[in-house]
């Protein structure tokens, strides 16, 4: 006679202690855990961001806080001016006016450059803003409104209404018109609803393209004003 036992699911006396102490039934105890799984996931990538900010930012060692006994130098050029003595390499970036700067200090022997330290910092921040803006700029959108020749005003307004919208999150705007059938033969017509366009929206957008007729479609590209 074949006897199975199962095991029954084992439960932790400090969840089951606090669950009784705010008496709390099984779904809504459930919904605590997860909330304060959740909580915790926060906390822990808030300091890990934390800390790799810190890291990014985190300054090269610098003169006499560099602690190896021979270097390899480079000089402000780049030149290779070749092993020396901690001490002799210190001497030369005094000389120069400039500071050693420990930039490899993995490799064997570890290498220092001769520079000006503070310029450097200035100019690797300097790149870092020029970088995340050219990010944030990458990752702008593109919205595109379609209009006619012969668009009435409400469409009209309420597709100015939507650009505003667009424009002032910082986001550009393409604008353009189909010629349908006879209309190809005044596309001055079309250009001119582009104008009224742009013109309507001047005091959050400047024109980046003006209207340009390719086959049926006329369009022109709207940026956002930049504030003075």
């Amino acid at each position: 006679m074949n006897i199975s036992l199962k095991k029954g699911k084992k439960k932790c006396p400090l969840l089951t202690r606090l669950r009784n102490s705010f008496g709390l039934n099984a779904y809504k105890f459930e919904l605590f855990k997860l909330i304060g799984l959740l909580w915790i996931l926060f906390v822990f990538t808030f300091f890990m961001e934390v800390l790799n900010i810190a890291n990014k930012e985190k300054d090269l060692f610098v003169n006499e806080q560099i602690r190896a006994k021979e270097v390899m130098v480079i000089g402000p050029n780049g030149e290779k001016l070749g092993i020396k003595p901690i001490k002799d390499a210190l001497t030369l970036a005094s000389y120069a006016g400039f500071d050693l700067v420990l930039i490899s200090p993995t490799a064997t022997p570890q290498v220092c450059k001769i520079m000006d330290y503070n310029k450097y910092k200035y100019e690797n921040k300097k790149k870092q803003k020029e970088n995340l803006k050219k990010q944030r700029e990458s990752n702008l959108e593109i919205k595109e409104y379609r209009l006619s020749v012969t668009i009435d005003v409400h469409d009209f307004n309420t597709r100015v209404v939507n650009s505003t919208k667009y424009l002032e999150k910082g986001h550009r705007v393409k604008v353009s018109i189909r010629f349908k059938g006879r209309e190809m033969a005044h596309p001055e017509l079309g250009k001119n609803v582009l104008l009224r366009f742009a013109e309507t929206l001047s005091s959050v957008a400047v024109i980046e393209q003006q209207p340009v007729l390719e086959g049926r479609v006329m369009a022109m590209m709207l940026a956002p004003k930049k504030e003075k």
